[in-house]
């Protein structure tokens, strides 16, 4: 089966070094193999969107040589295909209405939990079936019902299972202000794109036995999945504003050339032996994914001095 993969940014923000180097993982992915890139923008945060991000990525990308096949597909246009499936959910009962706020979680929560998965859902509504929607009188969300934590063979970190009921429990697929929650959207999406090979970051791994039980539940197709590490400032914690400016736009604006932003991504995958200017296409017979370290790369400032 031909390799059909995907850049998937989202408009919420600037992108940064760390954005850079997953897509240039997954790039390179697609394109040694011969395989199709398609690019989704994946827009479905309406509150947290940014005016003019998505002009940015489009240059981000044109200036790294990140370029894709066919044209952009914008999730929020997908929105008839998120609400058949959450309709098709429904009627399986495999989801069910949740009044429940995340203060009534919190509160509930009987037991240490990992900072970014909040508290296990403690299935406050779970007895409710999906017909009782219609009597609430509040705001409510669509939880979907978790019955097994599939595991998964991951192209870098190999066999890999997570505990569902340990990790968030039953989880949200439809939101409350009437949006499609990430985890059903880029399943949906993924299968009516086509997509065969999901690369991404390893702060995404706990969300693949979610979407593998909604492949499983919507009876398509799944992809095979590979989390590559995140790029970290020098505290060790994933690159945000306290690290610095790590915006690709700002790199542009101070005379870094894109190719020398590449040649230290490339270096820090290990298909170089130091920092030196490439281009993405050049990148190409290099690029193998036994050579990425496992650790987090930790970018510094030092890395992009002299431009």
């Amino acid at each position: 089966m031909p390799t059909i993969g995907r850049l998937a940014p989202s408009p919420t923000g600037a992108q940064h070094l760390g954005n850079a180097r997953t897509y240039l993982l997954a790039w390179l992915a697609a394109r040694s193999q011969g395989g199709t890139l398609r690019l989704r923008v994946e827009d479905i945060d309406t509150p947290r969107n940014k005016p003019d991000a998505v002009a940015q990525l489009f240059d981000d990308f044109a200036r790294l040589g990140f370029d894709f096949d066919g044209p952009p597909v914008v999730q929020s246009a997908n929105l008839d295909a998120h609400v058949a499936a959450l309709e098709a959910l429904k009627r399986r009962e495999l989801v069910y209405p949740c009044t429940c706020t995340r203060s009534d979680i919190a509160s509930a929560a009987a037991a240490p939990h990992a900072e970014h998965e909040g508290p296990a859902y403690p299935g406050t509504c779970a007895g409710r079936s999906a017909s009782d929607a219609v009597t609430l009188d509040r705001p409510y969300a669509w939880r979907f019902r978790v019955t097994h934590s599939p595991t998964f063979d991951d192209g870098f970190r190999g066999p890999t299972a997570i505990d569902l009921t340990q990790a968030g429990g039953d989880f949200v697929v439809w939101r409350s202000y009437h949006a499609p929650a990430y985890q059903l959207a880029v399943v949906v999406d993924d299968a009516a794109m086509g997509v065969t090979d999901v690369l991404r970051g390893d702060d995404l791994v706990p969300s693949t036995p979610r979407q593998l039980l909604l492949y499983e539940a919507l009876k398509l197709p799944a992809p095979a999945f590979t989390h590559v590490p995140l790029v970290v400032g020098t505290d060790g914690r994933r690159l945000a504003k306290r690290h610095g400016d790590t915006r690709l736009q700002t790199y542009w604006q101070r005379g870094v050339r894109p190719e020398a932003v590449l040649g230290t991504l490339a270096w820090s995958c290990g298909w170089l032996a130091k920092p030196e200017p490439i281009t993405a296409r050049e990148l190409l017979p290099l690029f193998t994914l036994s050579t990425v370290p496992r650790a987090p790369w930790v970018a510094d400032e030092s890395h992009f001095r002299g431009g």
